[in-house]
């Protein structure tokens, strides 16, 4: 007489398959909203830099200082609303030194644009709610151009 194995009342096939899914799915899951927030900070990062780009160079048609500051100003502003980057604040640095040079010298403005980016909409436990970016760029001024 041959016997039978007994059935097992509890078959174990496949429960490793599940353990590590359910402690990798958490990971994952962290893992995929820090790529999304890195993501977010380097777009943020190029928007500002696309802004301080667009100032500089309006800045530099300026026939005056002082309106060199205020179409670099509105420009970066501008920039920043068009790319839908929301900033708690922004602060835009304007330096028209080089508009005393005479004409017919080398001379630059520099404009750099600062923005505090805020990231709560993101909601990842220990990401800052913002984050200040900022960038420079430094633009010729024609050296047969007029200016005062």
């Amino acid at each position: 007489m041959t016997r039978r194995p007994r059935p097992r009342l509890c078959d174990e096939a496949g429960s490793v398959s599940v353990e590590f899914a359910a402690a990798a799915g958490p990971v994952l899951l962290v893992t995929i909203a820090v790529m999304i927030a890195a993501g977010r900070i380097m777009l943020a990062d190029n928007v500002v830099t696309d802004a301080a780009i667009a100032a500089a160079r309006t800045a530099s048609l300026a026939r005056t200082a002082i309106q060199a500051h205020q179409t670099a100003s509105a420009t970066a502003r501008r920039v920043l609303t068009e790319q839908q980057l929301h900033c708690r604040s922004i602060t835009v640095s304007v330096d028209t030194s080089s508009f005393t040079i005479p004409p017919g010298q080398p001379a630059t403005v520099s404009v750099t644009v600062t923005c505090v980016a805020e990231l709560t909409d993101l909601a990842l436990p220990g990401l800052p709610g913002n984050r200040v970016l900022h960038s420079s760029f430094t633009s010729p001024l024609d050296q047969f151009r007029g200016r005062t």
